[in-house]
């Protein structure tokens, strides 16, 4: 096997526009909501990644049918809602790496019942599912292990739901909640069903998106904090007709760190003041850094603003995007601290450890916790080789590695395995090339 790099030499200043694909997280959670509804779903601007992929074969080969329309401005999806009930009542899905496929979809076969087995890449056997299946298997779903218990692949057969009330812990991913709130509705033929977050709720904004589309497709939910959360009997998901996906707000993070290390102005077109998506928050995160940011209801625009200050912030709320703030710290001008990201070790890898690794090859000084991850920036950046463990984030983010900022240029790096993007943003490197001047 020959593996595939890409080289990237330093840039001297980055300006221009950047349309972004659209999110990830919206997309397989409308995907997914526009299969279980009743009508005809017409998504627009729907990503056209791995991740999606994966979910849109899963939906056909449970029965779901769809179709792509190409049009002038993009593309879009034609979904038949299946009202709940699946046509195929047996499958073996392949899931790739997609945490935002398997763990929903794992919610939805399992209350809905049959025969079903759940499987993905290597990486995808060590990632946690297993404080999901206990809820779901605590309310009386019949979810098995057929390989370490707590983690995929998974059987599922024909349960029975007998509960009103579940729990599931809110600390290792915030995809377990998102998982359940989806299918509650579902579960609430004759009941209410109440969920419980046991413990502190990571990524909040994660469930705010999901929240957001659940009430986009007809179903309400009454919300007690962040500590449970209701669905009445009887509700269901009804076709809103048209559904847009915003862009990226993860995706925009590197574009904007670029206009906030190498001059700009860099603006991102799909996301703006008025996203739903938490990632967002990353501008602002920028601007603590001595970034100039502006936004509009679709876009935002970074640009650098004199040397970024070190930074020293609780990134629970954006832990994608927060990848980006740990690789802009080489351009700052002091030691810069991430706290309370422990879910980076559960995710495509174990991301503290690898970006600790990576950045070490770039001169940082890195010092890594259970939950943070602390940088000191060299006095000169040096050329590297960067492993990105079949993990787009790592690839995209140290792209930003080659900028010249103002306090230090940046270095030539070549990219291993540069394809990995194509989990969420296959068209990257073209787009980052675009605003390389």
């Amino acid at each position: 096997m020959t593996h595939e790099y890409l080289d990237l030499q330093t840039v001297a200043h980055v300006e221009g526009t950047v349309r972004l694909p659209g999110s990830k997280s919206i997309s397989n959670r409308i995907l997914l909501l526009s299969a279980l509804s009743q009508g005809k779903v017409d998504i627009v601007d729907l990503l056209a990644s791995d991740d999606t992929a994966v979910m849109l074969a899963a939906l056909r080969a449970l029965g779901v049918e769809w179709t792509e329309e190409k049009t002038a401005t993009g593309t879009i999806h034609h979904v038949t809602g299946v009202a709940g009930v699946l046509p195929n009542k047996s499958a073996d899905l392949f899931m790739g790496n997609a945490g935002t496929a398997i763990r929903p979809l794992t919610a939805a076969l399992a209350v809905i019942g049959g025969d079903y087995t759940l499987h993905g890449v290597p990486r995808m056997h060590e990632r946690p599912i297993g404080d999901l299946v206990d809820a779901l298997n605590a309310a009386g779903t019949n979810v098995e292990y057929t390989g370490n218990q707590g983690y995929p692949p998974l059987h599922i057969k024909q349960g029975r739901i007998t509960t009103r009330r579940l729990s599931v812990r809110g600390d290792v991913s915030s995809q377990f909640l998102t998982a359940l709130l989806m299918v509650a509705p579902l579960m609430a033929k004759e009941h209410a069903i109440t969920i419980d977050v046991v413990g502190e709720l990571i990524s909040k904004p994660y469930i705010e998106i999901t929240l957001n589309l659940i009430r986009r497709f007809g179903v309400k939910v009454a919300q007690n904090g962040w500590e449970s959360f209701t669905i009445e009997p009887g509700q269901v998901y009804q076709s809103p007709g048209t559904i847009h996906v915003e862009g990226d707000a993860s995706s925009a993070s590197y574009f904007l760190a670029a206009g906030a290390i190498a001059g700009g102005p860099v603006r991102v077109e799909g996301v703006g003041k008025d996203s739903i998506q938490g990632d967002v928050r990353f501008a602002a995160a920028l601007e603590q850094m001595g970034a100039q940011i502006t936004m509009g209801n679709n876009w935002i625009e970074a640009r650098a603003n004199g040397p970024l200050k070190a930074i020293d912030a609780d990134f629970n709320h954006i832990p994608d995007a927060a990848m980006t703030i740990a690789v802009a710290a080489l351009y700052a001008d002091g030691t810069s601290t991430l706290r309370n990201i422990a879910s980076w070790r559960v995710k495509e890898t174990d991301r503290i450890a690898a970006m600790a690794t990576e950045l070490r090859k770039v001169g940082a000084i890195v010092e890594e916790g259970p939950d943070y991850i602390r940088v000191t920036p060299p006095a000169a950046l040096v050329p590297a080789t960067i492993d990105t463990y079949d993990d787009h984030r790592m690839a995209m983010c140290f792209s930003l590695a080659a900028l010249d900022g103002v306090l230090r240029q940046g270095a030539p790096v070549r990219i291993n395995d540069p394809k990995c993007v194509n989990k969420t943003f296959p068209d990257y490197f073209t787009a980052f090339a675009g605003i390389a001047k």
